[in-house]
């Protein structure tokens, strides 16, 4: 996907996740998430943190020639090991500690995210920049997984407040292709699954039925493990 493309479903599922948070009770930000030990508003901490990695890794100065896709960033190394998971929660627990009510906080993620779109926007597609797992990546491929992150967790959070999906269609799309291929999405389209549930699928948050599998065998979808 293009730089602008990219850039198009992160602040549009940003904007659809910033809506839904607004407006929570206290009660609804303590509800437990599918994400052990998160709670609601442990992560949207989580979702923070992943995207405040931006603005340091744009302040730096800018690496040499990209060595990895968004694809080849879900490699499975140390940075899904206990110890990264661990450090991983603690980072989310802290963010979410932060803001004095869940009104601040919600405030606080559209802040977030605003701001690193923001930055995002004045660089070029070429920009390379270097994750904190030392890897080098173009900023599109490095936005995607951001936005890997949005969707799915988004998921998450709907699940948790008992709601129906935000899930945007260029979201929706975007992460499909990642998980696919290019290739192999429009094969997805043959198995007339929402978005939504597509990705629930594909992430394993919901069980395929032998049918389902088989079909999936069927039209040789392959798609990618996110860890």
């Amino acid at each position: 996907m293009g730089h602008d493309q990219v850039l198009e479903a992160f602040q549009l599922e940003c904007a659809a996740l910033g809506d839904a948070v607004a407006g929570l009770s206290e009660a609804e930000w303590n509800l437990p998430t599918r994400c052990t030990p998160w709670t609601v508003r442990d992560l949207l901490g989580h979702v923070c943190v992943v995207i405040d990695w931006l603005p340091a890794m744009l302040d730096a100065p800018e690496p040499g020639e990209a060595d990895i896709s968004a694809v080849e960033y879900y490699r499975p190394d140390d940075r899904f090991s206990p110890q990264t998971n661990a450090k991983r929660i603690a980072l989310a627990q802290d963010r979410a500690a932060r803001p004095a009510d869940g009104a601040a906080f919600a405030e606080d993620f559209a802040a977030t995210w605003r701001r690193v779109d923001r930055l995002c926007q004045d660089q070029p597609g070429g920009r390379t920049v270097r994750t904190r797992h030392g890897d080098t990546m173009l900023l599109p491929e490095f936005v995607l997984t951001r936005v890997v992150e949005v969707a799915v967790h988004g998921l998450d959070l709907a699940d948790a407040l008992g709601r129906e999906a935000w899930l945007t269609p260029a979201a929706g799309d975007a992460v499909a292709e990642l998980l696919l291929g290019a290739e192999h999405a429009p094969a997805a389209d043959q198995l007339e699954w929402s978005r939504s549930r597509f990705l629930r699928k594909a992430t394993g948050r919901e069980s395929l039925t032998e049918a389902e599998a088989a079909q999936v065998e069927r039209l040789g979808i392959r798609w990618l493990a996110l860890g």
